[in-house]
Formats: C-alpha cells, sequence, structure tokens
C-alpha cells in the first residue's frame, strides 16, 4: 500500500506564516527566534518566520559543539543568506564540555541530550535579549516517534510544522525555496559524528510517515495496518515508539485534589478569560 501524503503547499505555507504571525503579535511580541541547525526542518522554519514577520525580525542562532559538522555550519550559512534574518553563532563547547569531563562515562545518548538542552537554555535566553518568541522546529513524525530530547529540541513557544510529516516538510521545504542540498541531505541530529536519524531509529522517515498517517490520521490498527502491506516489523517498531515516548507529548501530570486540576478539568481558553 502506498499512501499519499502529498500536501497543497500554497495553502500549508499561507496557514502557517499566518499561524506565526499571529501567535507571536496575540501575546504582544513581533519577533521570533530559531534554533538553526543546518537541517530541513530549522531551515523550514527560518524561511517561514522571516516570510510572517519580516527578516529584520528573526534571530537564527547557530550553536555548534566541536565535533559539529562543518558541513552543518555552511547549510545553516546558505538559510541565513537566502532569508535575510539576523543571526548568532554560539559555541556550546565551553558550556557543556567541564561537565562531560566530570562524567567521562557519558555515552552518545546523554551527551546528545545535554547538547540538546544547552542549546534550549541559549535559545531562551537570546529570546530575552532579542525580544522574541522561541519557535519549535520539530516535526510530526518526529513528535510521535519521541524523537526529540525533554526540555531540549523538544521545548518551544509555538510550532509552526508539528502537524506536517517529514515528507511533508521536504515538499514544503522545496515550495519555499529551502536550499536543495539541505532538502536532499540525510537528517541527522548532528549529535555525534556520522549519526543520522534513519540509521538510529532502524527505519526510514518515508516508511514510518506511511504507517504513522495509518495509525493517526487514519486510525488504523496495528493489525490493519500489516493487512495493509506494511511489515509487521516496521509496525511494531513505530508503534513501540509511539507508546514508550508518549510522555513527551503530554505535561507533567499533576496530582489530583481538587474539584478543577490543571490539566484534567483546567483545559480550555475560557477557563482564563481568552
Amino acid at each position: 500500500m502506498n499512501v499519499d501524503l502529498t500536501i497543497n503547499t500554497a495553502l500549508a505555507r499561507r496557514i502557517l506564516t499566518g499561524f506565526i504571525r499571529s501567535e507571536i503579535s496575540r501575546i504582544g511580541l513581533s519577533r521570533a527566534v530559531v534554533g538553526l541547525s543546518g537541517g530541513v526542518d530549522s531551515a523550514l522554519v527560518c524561511f517561514l518566520a522571516a516570510e510572517a514577520l519580516g527578516p529584520e525580525h528573526v534571530l537564527a542562532v547557530r550553536m555548534p559543539y566541536r565535533t559539529s559538522s562543518s558541513e552543518s555550519l555552511e547549510h545553516a550559512q546558505l538559510v541565513i543568506e537566502a532569508t535575510g534574518v539576523q543571526s548568532l553563532t554560539v559555541d556550546i563547547t565551553p558550556l557543556v564540555e567541564p561537565y562531560f569531563e566530570r562524567f567521562p562515562e557519558m555515552d552518545h545518548r546523554r551527551r546528545g541530550n545535554m547538547m540538546a538542552r544547552a542549546r534550549m537554555m541559549i535559545l531562551y535566553d537570546q529570546s530575552a535579549a532579542f525580544g522574541g518568541l522561541v519557535v519549535g522546529t520539530g516535526n510530526k513524525t518526529e513528535i510521535l516517534l519521541g524523537y526529540s530530547t525533554l526540555y531540549g529540541d523538544s521545548a518551544y513557544a509555538i510550532n509552526p510544522i508539528g502537524d506536517l510529516y517529514k515528507t511533508q516538510v521536504w515538499q514544503l521545504s522545496e515550495a519555499v525555496g529551502v536550499p536543495e542540498v539541505i532538502v536532499r541531505k540525510a537528517p541527522t541530529a548532528d549529535l555525534w559524528v556520522g549519526q543520522t536519524d534513519e540509521q538510529e531509529l532502524g527505519f526510514t522517515y518515508r516508511e514510518a510517515d506511511q504507517v504513522l498517517y495509518l495509525l493517526v490520521d487514519q486510525r488504523y490498527t496495528p493489525e490493519e495496518c500489516v493487512e495493509a502491506g506494511f511489515s509487521p516489523a516496521l509496525v511494531e517498531a513505530v508503534v513501540k515508539r509511539m507508546q514508550r515516548n508518549h510522555f513527551k507529548r503530554l505535561m507533567p501530570p499533576i496530582a489530583k485534589l481538587s474539584n478543577r486540576t490543571i490539566g484534567y478539568d483546567f483545559l480550555y481558553l475560557r477557563d482564563w478569560g481568552t
């Protein structure tokens, strides 16, 4: 079975730029801060934010570590030049290296999480300095699979691409003019030398998107996905990741004691007068 995930890019572009503009202006701001990694997701968000707010109102922050690929910095620079946004480069090595030296037994995952959280600290500090809202760069595939660091790259004020699967991010990126070299390269968080997302996940984004669309958007059961022609191993791997990482998609649960508990009964915009 081949699931068609084609989107109307012109409509999506109009909706997402409008979303950025309205969500930032509704709290009295006019600026945005974007962590620019050199990958396609952050590149797309930077293009959308520049279009929505004007490039002078967007700050793109590059945050390399000493082992980061030079290609990531170069690709981020292509986005900065193409959009005309303001930019800042902050090397996180002096921030995280003392901690790594204190715990030399840290594996790739722990070190990667530490770097992701250090980057988010920088983004929120620059948010205060620049007077802009931190705009997230995580796509729907990553959110559903939990392929992110809690309070790291999953921390942001708004997210314009969180309802786009990775394959749809590629489509929209081409439509808005993200440089082709960025759209076509293998996705990587660049957390260690040679790391790629798909190698770490154990399946490709295109495979995952097909299954996720059926499970989430079409409400298929895992068994129905297998009946549709997807391998049991792929379906099981996707479902297990969704289940295991569900906590990342929720606010931390609060123990209920009163009649109106935040997250249970106190839920809606009307509850605080909006």
